[in-house]
């Protein structure tokens, strides 16, 4: 990691290594179904088997890939050259914290979706406006997930981890973690492996406020607003459906990893300098959506920026076997028979277009694996 974390030690008992299979294409454990083999493949349905798992391979100095639900995962075709170690680890428990608060406690091979509906299902609020994201409950920390104006961040307390370094297992609090815009000090680092999460959710049925726009115009609330949780949640599934983000095998817009891009951060100067290039390509009168962040930071729309600079809904990249999803410009999505390399192919072509207009980098959210833009 980047910098030391306050672990607090956690006994984990050892078990027998993780179930090892056969030669499995990454194409079969990833959302866009691209990628080849590993070198080897595991299966951990424990945490005391993934620690196992994860030592053992360190111990030989294999590569570790760890797979969840592969939903964030961009793999090489010719795969990967070490141990992929599938996440299949279970387990929920809600623990009271006193002032309508509760801890719910998550091992990390929980399916999020599955979690944050069970969470509704039981009147807790906090986890909502995050529902119909696929993957795993071990990746939304790394990654910091977030949507409709809810973060991880704001509802995590603490992760225990496996410490590569040490082969310790520690608890690790949130505020340690770094977690900002779709990041934190695990991100692009194998140092460490999340075995299981807590979050601190509110008891009585309520959503956290509302702050997403679009989604307070769905519901018919003002931004601020709560309104029932399982009524949010409903709202979020809809949305999201409607940009092709809730996974369906038979729907070829839902073959990818979301969000293929993050909206970019500028601070003040460079935004000036790229408003007037905006301006310039598309007139004065031209409204350019801007969003705040980090202070001296706004963020701007990455699917705007791709729309506007010439790539439209549905754009596909050469040979047609990959293209942006019909519904949301944000998604690289393979049509079938793709291979990694064409889904590069599209994303340089929609880098380099959007830095060629408006003079902005957009840089890729889902781990890359073997290859890069």
């Amino acid at each position: 990691m980047s910098r030391r974390l306050p672990f607090t030690p956690v006994t984990t008992p050892l078990s027998s290594s993780a179930q090892e299979r056969g030669r499995v294409p990454l194409a079969e454990c990833t959302t866009l179904r691209l990628g080849g083999p590993p070198a080897r493949f595991l299966r951990a349905t424990t945490a005391a088997e993934l620690v196992d798992a994860v030592r053992a391979a360190d111990a030989t100095g294999d590569p570790v890939l760890l797979l969840g639900g592969g939903s964030n995962l961009v793999v090489a075709d010719a795969g990967f050259p070490g141990a992929a170690i599938q996440v299949g680890t279970t387990g929920r428990r809600v623990d009271p914290l006193g002032d309508g608060l509760v801890q719910f406690t998550v091992e990390a091979g929980e399916d999020w979706d599955s979690v944050v509906a069970d969470a509704v299902s039981q009147g807790l609020g906090g986890l909502e406006c995050l529902s119909g994201i696929p993957g795993q409950v071990g990746a939304t920390p790394v990654q910091n997930v977030g949507a409709y104006g809810v973060e991880v961040s704001q509802v995590l307390t603490s992760v225990d981890l496996l410490d590569r370094a040490t082969g310790r297992v520690n608890q690790v609090p949130a505020e340690a973690l770094g977690l900002a815009y779709r990041t934190s000090v695990l991100k692009g680092t194998d140092r460490a492996v999340v075995l299981r999460a807590r979050f601190a959710l509110t008891s009585g049925g309520q959503s956290a406020p509302i702050r997403y726009g679009e989604l307070a115009r769905v519901l018919g609330v003002e931004q601020g607003d709560r309104v029932p949780a399982d009524a949010a949640r409903k709202a979020v599934l809809e949305l999201r459906r409607g940009k092709g983000m809730v996974l369906d095998a038979a729907d070829h817009d839902t073959w990818s990893a979301g969000s293929f891009f993050t909206n970019p951060l500028l601070d003040e100067t460079t935004l000036g300098g790229v408003l007037i290039r905006i301006a310039e390509r598309l007139g004065d009168d031209v409204p350019v959506p801007t969003y705040p962040a980090t202070p001296g930071h706004r963020k701007l729309s990455a699917a705007w920026l791709i729309e506007r600079a010439g790539f439209a809904k549905g754009h596909r990249g050469p040979g047609g076997r990959v293209a942006l999803s019909g519904k949301h410009t944000l998604a690289l999505t393979n049509r079938g028979g793709a291979a990694t390399e064409d889904l590069l192919d599209l994303a340089r072509e929609v880098r380099d277009g959007v830095r060629g207009a408006f003079g902005v980098e957009l840089h890729p959210e889902p781990v890359m694996v073997g290859c890069s833009l």
